[in-house]
């Protein structure tokens, strides 16, 4: 699967996969040396706990190595203001709710619904990409068709 990110993304995972590299893994192996004090550590749950805690770690390290490897770059700064792709934002009007809505489509590992950051794989970001200003765009979420009309692609 190939990942997209833009470059201040890429670089955000950069600087996390560091600081798990280089301060989680020292944490982590801390603990584990703490727990190993307490004796039998068939009976130690800090030291279980502890090793589970690594091997957390080590799973989030290796995930986002994976995505830096495969990761496909766009530049968010240069997408097109006349069709929709990733690194568009799209200020829409909902029809039944009678709102204007603005999303900023990216790449899953920088989704953020929450902050009005979708995934170009989600219902509503796949159905937009490749829509122009003006054009009505159906999208079936939960059973449903919400219309949305395309205001404006920044």
């Amino acid at each position: 699967m190939t990942h997209i990110l833009t470059p201040e993304g890429k670089k955000q995972l950069e600087e996390k996969l560091n600081y798990y590299k280089t301060v989680r893994r020292v944490e982590v192996s801390k603990k584990i040396g703490t727990a190993r004090e307490f004796g039998d550590l068939s009976e130690n749950s800090e030291y279980d706990a502890a090793k589970e805690e690594q091997a957390q770690v080590e799973a989030e390290i290796s995930e986002m190595e994976d995505i830096l490897l495969s990761c496909q770059v766009v530049d968010d700064k240069k997408s097109s203001k006349e069709i929709v792709e990733i690194g568009s934002t799209v200020r829409l009007y909902d029809e039944e709710f009678d709102e204007e809505l603005e999303y900023k489509i990216l790449g899953s590992t920088e989704s953020d619904p929450a902050n009005g950051i979708i995934s170009n794989m989600s219902p509503v970001g796949s159905a937009l990409l490749g829509h122009k200003k003006g054009d009505e765009i159906r999208v079936k979420l939960n059973g449903d068709f919400i219309v949305y009309k395309i205001l404006e692609i920044k």
